[in-house]
């Protein structure tokens, strides 16, 4: 048994995890921790216990959910998933919970299965879906940026979106999936282009009246 310990917050790993199949079975289990994020990647168990920053982590996300979501529901384009979804792809050996998934109806008809829980409703997606956005954060540098990046590319995900809002100026990437790997998007005037939504899309950051961060995520 494994066992990782912070901030007095426990979390085992049972012994007969050891391997993804037995990973998405605990996942689903009463003994799957509530708290914290816990992956299945490189054939290990990943596990974050992090507290997420509130301005360079929880507002990033919450721009690209109040324009990316209200634009799938609006145009009718698919499912779009916020933080939390719980993704798992055989043949790139990986499970994890991505801070956002965006999935096409081609997608869900070809590529993807939403898969029940064992008390009943669905619980998980299977598959390549056809966006996925991370968030950096300091405890997921090496996760977000060399091993997810792999994980996404291998398992066919059209369009890795990648925000790092800890530097000035902030970094926001949209990586397309190429037969080599996954390549950056030009930027033209700061915006980037997506073939996913057809679309181009810019982050930009300004301060509210506290003068705290604040993220407008730009279409066009």
């Amino acid at each position: 048994m494994v066992t990782f310990v912070d901030e007095s917050y426990r979390v085992s790993v049972p012994s007969w995890v050891t391997d993804l199949a037995s990973f998405r079975r605990w996942a689903d289990s009463d003994d799957f921790p509530e708290k914290g994020r816990i992956c299945y990647l490189e054939g290990e168990v990943w596990i974050d216990m992090s507290k997420e920053q509130l301005f360079t982590h929880l507002t990033v996300k919450n721009a690209f959910n109040i324009v990316i979501g209200v634009m799938v529901d609006t145009e009718q384009l698919g499912l779009y998933f916020p933080d939390g979804v719980f993704l798992s792809n055989v043949d790139a050996n990986f499970a994890c919970k991505p801070d956002a998934t965006f999935i096409s109806e081609a997608a869900l008809q070809d590529r993807l299965r939403l898969i029940e829980g064992r008390q009943g409703g669905y619980v998980e997606l299977e598959g390549s879906p056809d966006m996925v956005l991370e968030v950096v954060s300091a405890s997921s540098v090496s996760k977000d940026t060399v091993v997810l990046r792999k994980a996404y590319w291998e398992a066919g995900v059209r369009e890795y979106w990648l925000v790092d809002a800890r530097s000035d100026p902030l970094s926001f990437d949209i990586l397309r999936h190429t037969a080599r790997g996954y390549a950056a998007t030009p930027k033209k005037d700061g915006w980037l282009k997506s073939k996913v939504f057809g679309k181009s899309f810019q982050l930009t950051r300004g301060a509210d009246r506290f003068r705290h961060p604040r993220y407008k995520l730009a279409v066009a």
